[in-house]
C-alpha cells in the first residue's frame, strides 16, 4: 500500500486498524500529533471507486493531511491531540470509519471533520450540520478569524440527503462531526440545489453536475483537474481550526 510505504519512508509513527466485515476489508491508519485529553479528528479516506483515478475524491484530502503532519504540531494548543485518520473503504458506505468507531475507544474526541473533494474551489463548506454545538462554534469562529467570512469564505450546510462520508460514523454515536469540502463560490447556488434535492440530483447527474461534482466518481477525476490554490486554502483553513481550539 502506497500510503503505508510513505509513512515508513518518512519515519512517521502510525497506528493501524485492520478490519474485515461481510461488506469488505481494509486498513485504516492514524497519526497522532500533540498530547492531551481532548482530541480533534481529521479524516481523509484513501480509497477510490473503481475506474476513477480518485484525484479529488479523495487523494487531494489525503495529500493535505500528509502536508500538515510536520506543520501542525507547533499550532496545537496545550491539552489537545490532533488525530489524522486515513480511512479505508469509505466508498463502501464509509465502512472503514464505521469499523473504527465500533472497535476503538472514542473517549476524549471533541469533534470530527471528514475531508472530501478538497482540491477544487475557493470556499470551505461544512456540511451535515444540525443543531449548534460547541465544536461547531469553535470551527466557524476559527474560520471567521482567519478571514473566511460566513456565506463568503465558508458556508454551513445542513444534512445532505444523497452524499455522505466518514464523519457520519462518528455522528451516529453522538460525536459532533461534519463534512469539510472546498467549493467554488461561483457555483454555490447550483451546488446547493444539486446536493439538497435528491430527485433533481439524480436527474441532473445525467445532464450536468456543477463543480466539484463534475468529475466525482468518474474517469475524469484526474490530477490535472486539481487547483493548487484550493489545496492551499483547505490546508490554511484546517491549520486555523487547529490553532483556534479552546485552551
Amino acid at each position: 500500500m502506497a500510503l503505508s510505504r510513505y509513512f515508513q519512508h518518512r519515519g512517521i509513527a502510525i497506528s493501524r486498524h485492520r478490519f474485515a466485515r461481510p461488506e469488505g476489508a481494509g486498513e485504516t491508519y492514524a497519526v497522532d500529533l500533540g498530547e492531551g485529553p481532548r482530541t480533534l479528528v481529521l479524516c481523509a479516506h484513501h480509497d477510490a471507486v473503481p475506474g476513477s483515478p480518485g484525484a479529488n475524491d479523495n487523494a487531494a484530502a489525503v495529500g493535505i493531511l500528509l502536508h500538515l503532519i510536520p506543520r501542525l504540531p507547533p499550532r496545537i494548543p496545550p491539552g489537545w491531540r490532533v488525530r489524522l485518520l486515513f480511512t479505508a473503504a469509505e466508498e463502501i458506505d464509509y465502512l472503514g470509519a464505521r469499523a473504527y468507531v465500533e472497535d476503538t475507544s472514542l473517549e476524549g474526541i471533541a469533534g470530527v471533520l471528514s475531508l472530501e473533494l478538497c482540491g477544487i474551489g475557493d470556499a470551505v463548506a461544512l456540511w451535515d450540520v444540525g443543531a449548534p454545538t460547541p465544536f461547531l462554534d469553535t470551527v466557524t469562529s476559527a474560520l471567521e478569524a482567519a478571514g473566511l467570512a460566513r456565506d463568503v469564505g465558508h458556508h454551513v450546510v445542513g444534512r445532505i440527503p444523497v452524499f455522505g462520508s466518514d464523519h457520519r460514523a462518528f455522528a451516529a454515536v453522538g460525536v459532533p462531526a461534519y463534512g469539510f469540502t472546498m467549493v467554488p463560490v461561483a457555483h454555490a447556488d447550483a451546488l446547493r440545489q444539486f446536493v439538497l434535492s435528491p430527485a433533481r440530483s439524480i436527474f441532473r447527474s445525467l445532464i450536468h453536475r456543477p463543480p466539484p461534482f463534475h468529475t466525482y466518481h468518474t474517469s475524469g477525476d484526474a490530477l490535472g483537474t486539481l487547483e493548487p490554490a484550493a489545496l492551499a486554502r483547505a490546508a490554511a483553513a484546517l491549520t486555523a481550526i487547529v490553532a483556534g481550539l479552546p485552551r
